[in-house]
């Protein structure tokens, strides 16, 4: 009970200053009103925050996709062929991030890419290669428990009794198996990248903030226009979140198929 009224409370007042006409110096808001959505919606900044948060949860998604299949299915078959400790040293590798304080992955980047040859703090492209670091792992976890409990190998058997090489054996066999531990990894992972403020915070320049961090600045101004923008982004939460328990739904229904 103290748990749920821990974790709700401060959802709750971020509503009611969202919808609130006047709170100053009261227990509760004078009045209803929209005007704070209103202006979020007029406001330039917080629109082109949202596009770059748009932009780079898009292309993390992509990213990581591209990567964390193959790497996964990689890792997988290399536990089965008896490499467990190189399989070992790279998981481990690739879930440092997780292991790893962000604010010390910032300052990292901020240290190697803000002199020299490679000055790119403050740049679309870091940013997004910093999202899919930090994303990464939660996919290729996602896919290796998948792997895991599939049981794919007779099949791959199968095709390759069939004369399948082993490209064929991926995208035919594990991809179909994978497609919806896929897609419910995928929207985790643009959650988490639309969500992500500390390296963001540090590495992002003016042209290419992103909505936390638009989010935070517009609590030491506008606090009614920061709360409706708080609550922009847990509707955003919430429909990831069911997003992510359908695509999971999908995944137990097709397996007991």
């Amino acid at each position: 009970m103290l748990f749920l009224v821990y974790l709700l409370l401060p959802m709750m007042l971020v509503l009611i200053g969202a919808f609130g006409k006047s709170w100053t110096n009261t227990l509760l808001p004078s009045g209803f009103t929209l005007d704070s959505f209103r202006a979020l919606t007029e406001d330039g900044s917080f629109r082109r925050a949202f596009n770059v948060s748009l932009i780079v949860a898009l292309s993390c998604c992509a990213m990581t996709a591209v990567i964390g299949v193959p790497l996964a299915y990689a890792l997988h078959h290399g536990a089965q062929a008896g490499h467990r400790a190189v399989s070992l040293l790279v998981r481990l590798v690739s879930l440092l991030p997780i292991g790893v304080p962000a604010l010390t992955l910032g300052f990292g980047y901020v240290a190697v890419f803000s002199d020299g040859p490679m000055t790119w703090i403050g740049s679309l492209p870091l940013l997004i290669a910093a999202h899919v670091v930090l994303t990464l792992p939660y996919l290729t976890q996602t896919l290796l428990s998948d792997l895991r409990h599939l049981g794919i190998e007779a099949l791959e058997t199968s095709a390759a009794t069939l004369g399948a090489p082993p490209w064929r054996q991926f995208t035919s066999v594990a991809l179909p198996c994978l497609r919806h531990s896929i897609v419910s990894g995928l929207v985790m992972v643009a959650a988490l990248s639309i969500g992500e403020f500390q390296v963001s915070n540090l590495i992002a320049g003016f042209r290419y903030r992103n909505y936390p961090v638009v989010l935070l600045q517009a609590f030491y101004g506008a606090t009614g226009v920061a709360c409706a923008a708080t609550v922009v982004l847990l509707c955003l939460a919430v429909l990831a979140t069911l997003l992510s328990s359908a695509a999971a739904g999908w995944t137990r229904r097709s397996s007991q198929h």
